[in-house]
């Protein structure tokens, strides 16, 4: 597997991911990077969004996430608590449970 890259390329990684554990519990439920330049080459901050509701905060270290993206078991961790952050999202949604279309 692979591990390392750039700051981007990181980010690009981690963007693709998280949409696609959080998708996996509703299409409609987007991931959102922060783009706060003051994290730069350091860290990551991220949310998921559900129409006007939103996740806190969740904030990734660079080399963390650069170091470990390639091990199976790390990224089911990380699967399990982005999809458990979308669950929560969704069960205090009011538009929850109108069906995606």
């Amino acid at each position: 597997m692979f591990s390392g890259g750039s700051y981007d390329d990181v980010k690009r990684w981690l963007h693709m991911f998280l949409n696609s554990h959080a998708k996996r519990e509703n299409p409609r439920v987007e991931a959102v990077l922060d783009d706060d330049d003051e994290r730069e080459g350091r860290s990551y901050g991220a949310w998921l969004r559900l129409g006007e509701h939103s996740t806190g905060l969740m904030e990734f270290d660079y080399h963390e996430v650069a170091q470990h993206r390639g091990e199976l078991a790390w990224c089911a961790a990380l699967a399990e608590r982005v999809r458990q952050e979308a669950r929560t999202l969704l069960a205090g949604s009011t538009t929850a449970n109108v069906r995606a279309r």
